[in-house]
């Protein structure tokens, strides 16, 4: 199978990790967190104040990309940090995110 190519006729299941990739990113916010998370670690806090969103959503967010596998985070001290477990999250996310900025959708 090529990059780009076909992954086989018929083979519908071996799309059923990327259709939860995307589904994990699937609401703005979990989007938006992804994306703050492709420049690096950063504390529930720090999202917080990003995001302008309560404390409690932002968790349940994070522990959804945390449950999807695409985030991780380590507790250092009182504080928990946040990254990304995989740079090709970034670029998934980063070129969607270019995508629709230029009017492709």
């Amino acid at each position: 199978m090529s990059e780009r190519g076909d992954a086989g006729r018929g083979d519908i299941d071996a799309y059923a990790s990327v259709a939860a990739l995307f589904d994990a990113m699937s609401t703005p916010l979990r989007a938006a967190l992804v994306h703050r998370l492709c420049a690096g670690e950063q504390t529930v806090g720090d999202l917080v104040e990003w995001t302008g969103r309560s404390q409690p959503l932002v968790s349940q967010h994070l522990r959804i990309l945390r449950t999807a596998r695409l985030v991780s985070g380590e507790r250092r001290g009182r504080e928990v940090v946040y990254s990304l477990t995989d740079e090709h999250v970034a670029h998934v996310l980063l070129d969607a995110f270019q995508h629709t900025q230029e009017n492709h959708l």
